[in-house]
């Protein structure tokens, strides 16, 4: 029994998913502006904009609109970086707003408890606060009458 429960957690760990994606009811470009408009509210910086269609297209390929937001709190950063400083390698945040082939405009990031579990961090407060934030901001941005 305690191994048949053994195979069943390691199965949940190899699949489970921290990636949250989340519908827009806007366009891409609306989306990325809704997006700016809140973490700047926020009092969020905006570190770049990667725009993956024009990067695939600068290369002769086709891609489906993407553009990924690069922002975060350096406060925040900074003491989760001062726990562990690999830390770095997973911040500043990132959302990626996308185009499927069907025409649906998603969001996609990252849960913050995956932080805490790549990293030797000890901030359930900080990763709880993160994640809140997080929907909070993706619930509003994806909210569109028309675009």
């Amino acid at each position: 029994m305690k191994k048949f429960v053994l195979i069943i957690a390691f199965g949940t760990l190899l699949f489970s998913n921290d990636i949250i994606i989340k519908k827009s009811g806007c366009s891409v470009d609306k989306t990325v502006q809704n997006l700016k408009q809140i973490l700047r509210k926020k009092g969020l910086g905006i570190f770049a904009i990667i725009n993956h269609q024009a990067n695939a297209k600068m290369v002769g390929m086709k891609l489906e609109k993407s553009k990924m937001l690069i922002f975060g709190n350096p406060k925040m950063g900074t003491a989760l970086m001062q726990q562990d400083i690999t830390t770095g390698l997973d911040l500043p945040l990132r959302i990626l707003v996308y185009k499927e082939n069907d025409g649906t405009v998603k969001m996609a990031y990252r849960d913050g408890t995956w932080l805490s579990t790549k990293h030797v961090l000890n901030a359930p407060k900080k990763v709880k606060k993160m994640n809140r934030a997080l929907d909070k901001i993706t619930e509003k941005a994806g909210q569109c009458l028309r675009d």
